[in-house]
């Protein structure tokens, strides 16, 4: 028989630097969960990823158990990190705050395609590149 499902919260937590205070603690203690066990497991399956921002959908039981799933970091978060930007421009039609390359533009689809709602390479990275120039990047043809 399955579990009862109390809650599903989805948070965006740093890789490997889950803390008890907030967002998280102030989170999970309405529905007694061991805020610290959460951080810990968190921590041991993202300390490879280097701090990157990490969504996780968490599912809370009433016998006060939980699971938790890790998504893939969101696209303008592995664009930030691939070209080196602190982050995307305000006025992106007006200002471009970098270039892309189609390579690079690959690597992310690759990362990303678990996530996205295409099996489609040439596909993935056109919805990656979409969010390039949404950011105010140029995309190299």
């Amino acid at each position: 028989m399955a579990k009862e499902i109390t809650k599903v919260i989805k948070m965006v937590i740093p890789a490997g630097a889950a803390r008890m205070g907030p967002p998280i603690g102030p989170t999970l203690s309405p529905y007694g969960i061991n805020g610290q066990d959460f951080c810990n497991q968190f921590n041991e399956k993202t300390k490879e990823m280097g701090g990157i921002l990490t969504p996780v959908i968490l599912t809370i039981y009433k016998d006060r158990t939980f699971s938790f799933i890790l998504k893939t970091p969101p696209t303008s978060e592995l664009i930030r990190r691939e070209l080196k930007i602190s982050k995307g421009s305000e006025t992106p039609n007006l200002k471009k705050v970098g270039k892309i390359t189609q390579d690079q533009l690959k690597k992310i689809a690759e990362v990303k395609m678990v996530d996205l709602n295409t099996t489609d390479m040439a596909q993935a990275t056109k919805i990656i590149a979409g969010t390039a120039k949404q950011m105010g990047i140029e995309v190299i043809e």
